[in-house]
């Protein structure tokens, strides 16, 4: 969905094609320039283009698959909203219109707005009739109000296009003068804003930047590291045997599992936290494809699931938080889930055909899971029964074999920018002076690896979820990479903070107001010829206070 671009980006298309006749070769050099790019079509990413554009500049945004809205658009309908007092600027404003959206009749195709409120189980908060927003959706609608948002004076979309990872950032100093597409195409800009998930633009272009989990020691935290203490939530029970062969220890560990938990409590590793799909399932019989059973099925894969059934586990093996019309988004919910646990360690810094491999390998889980609950004869009736009424939608994904083409990336890189958010901030945010956003979240993460215990049986580790006491200020300097890697980019996505900070940051509300946060700092740069790092903090303030922007509550 290509926009009109605007009468300043016109003028550039107009050169291109004179340039084109005259010499095709330096045509395919320089595709387009603009004020500001955006790279990830996230939530981030297209609140960062509007705001851009709000003030005035022409904005670029590139989205690597043919959707925009990241994971919120992909099967993340229930918003993770912690204290909806936080939540201000253009993600209230997509909140307010996935409202507006709902209150068309024509959007209620099986079911209605009524029953929805009222079903079992639903939470008062999915719609609040007093402030005109709604925290509960279907992937379409969300992207369906995305592209309804971008549709404006002076931002072009170009979707379809991945950044090229080798050589694909030109540099001048310590400025960004363009990123090359795999596609050959160029775009330039006076400023750049990586809001992808990955955080590819930012590490391509030299910024520094960690995976993994920090010690406890490096940032004074104490839920950081290896936590083979802490993981008590989504746990499995402590009776599940962790050998090929039940009690047969020369016969090999189960698939996922290792020897142990890789070293002591608080230390440092390289894991990150699980991702899935967040699975859109329906019960509604003339909406639903069921799943079948995928071609690199292996029951072996299983067997934690089935050696679970027979301790006791019968049910929550994923959530189904209602969605309107008959579906669900479905999240991990218990020790052996939705979560692919251990298998993701290779994504954040791999190549695409790595990534592809492993999101691939994703998918044949959740879906081999939802079929194994529902067929396998090692599963009981009573369970296989609860489970067969889910199947896909027909009305969602349907260039994707309606399966959510956004796997859930929890976490990849992070950036060690000018500020760096931690455990201490997040309990006392005294010391952030320049607030662009606010947070309210635990620090959650999901679990990390599975390791066989010194008991002789299969424990999670890395599930953390540790409440923060008030809603917390997000500093300006996390989403700033430091002045010697880079002074014209700005990263409100894969920001500057450990790994548990992030674990409360990364929800999409907060990255949506990030994202609006990097636009106005983009624009403001631009106005003062500026390098992001010296962007007057009150100017800025001023502007995310008008666009109404919550920077702090009182307390």
């Amino acid at each position: 969905m290509d926009l009109l671009p605007s009468s300043r980006f016109t003028s550039w298309l107009l050169i291109l094609i004179v340039v084109a006749v005259i010499n095709p070769a330096r045509a395919q050099a320089v595709a387009a320039r603009s004020d500001v790019v955006v790279y990830g079509g996230t939530g981030a990413g297209v609140i960062a283009a509007v705001e851009a554009a709000r003030m005035g500049k022409h904005v670029i945004l590139i989205e690597p698959t043919r959707h925009l809205g990241g994971i919120s658009s992909s099967g993340l309908g229930w918003t993770d909203v912690g204290n909806p007092n936080t939540i201000g600027g253009l993600a209230r404003e997509f909140y307010g219109k996935i409202y507006d959206y709902y209150q068309n009749p024509a959007a209620w195709t099986f079911g209605s707005r009524e029953n929805f409120l009222h079903a079992p189980g639903q939470r008062v908060r999915a719609i609040d009739s007093v402030h005109h927003l709604m925290w509960v959706f279907e992937p379409k609608a969300a992207e369906a109000v995305f592209d309804q948002i971008v549709q404006q004076p002076g931002i072009t979309v170009v979707l379809g296009q991945r950044l090229d990872l080798t050589g694909g950032v030109t540099r001048q100093g310590t400025r960004i003068l363009s990123i090359r597409m795999e596609s050959g195409e160029v775009y330039s800009a006076d400023v750049f804003i990586d809001a992808s998930y990955e955080g590819d633009l930012m590490a391509k272009a030299g910024v520094t930047c960690v995976v993994g989990r920090e010690a406890n020691c490096t940032f004074g935290e104490t839920i950081n590291g290896i936590q083979t203490d802490l993981s008590t939530k989504n746990q499995l029970l402590p009776v599940l045997d962790p050998y090929v062969i039940k009690g047969d220890r020369s016969s090999g560990l189960l698939p996922g599992v290792n020897a142990d938990p890789g070293g002591a409590d608080g230390q440092a590793d390289h894991r990150i936290q699980a991702y899935c799909y967040r699975m859109c399932l329906t019960d509604v019989p003339e909406n639903r494809v069921m799943v079948t059973c995928p071609s690199s099925y292996n029951p072996k894969d299983y067997e934690l699931l089935f050696r679970a059934i027979e301790a006791g586990q019968h049910d929550h093996f994923f959530k189904l938080d209602r969605m309107p019309n008959g579906k669900t988004d479905s999240n991990n919910d218990s020790g052996i889930s939705t979560d692919f646990v251990g298998m993701n360690y290779a994504y954040p810094e791999g190549d695409y055909a790595t990534r592809e491999k492993i999101a691939a390998a994703h998918e044949a889980w959740q879906q081999g899971l939802l079929w194994t609950l529902q067929n396998h004869p090692r599963v009981p009736a009573k369970i296989r029964a609860a489970y067969a009424q889910w199947g896909l939608p027909k009305d969602e994904f349907m260039d994707n074999g309606h399966w959510p083409p956004q796997l859930y990336i929890r976490e990849a890189r992070r950036m060690r920018g000018m500020f760096v958010e931690t455990e201490s901030t997040l309990l006392d945010d005294s010391l952030v002076a320049d607030p662009i956003a606010m947070g309210s979240y635990a620090m959650d993460s999901h679990n990390v690896q599975r390791y066989a215990s010194p008991g002789g049986y299969v424990q999670n580790e890395g599930d953390v979820q540790m409440p923060v006491p008030r809603p917390y200020k997000i500093s300006y300097g996390a989403i700033v990479p430091q002045v010697e890697d880079c002074t014209n980019l700005l990263v409100p996505v894969c920001l500057s903070a450990t790994h548990v900070a992030y674990g409360s940051i990364r929800m999409e509300p907060v990255f949506m107001m990030l994202g609006q946060s990097a636009g106005a700092a983009a624009a403001l740069a631009i106005d003062h010829k500026s390098p992001v790092q010296r962007v007057a903090y009150s100017e800025l303030r001023d502007r995310l206070l008008k666009d109404k922007q919550v920077l702090f509550i009182e307390k």
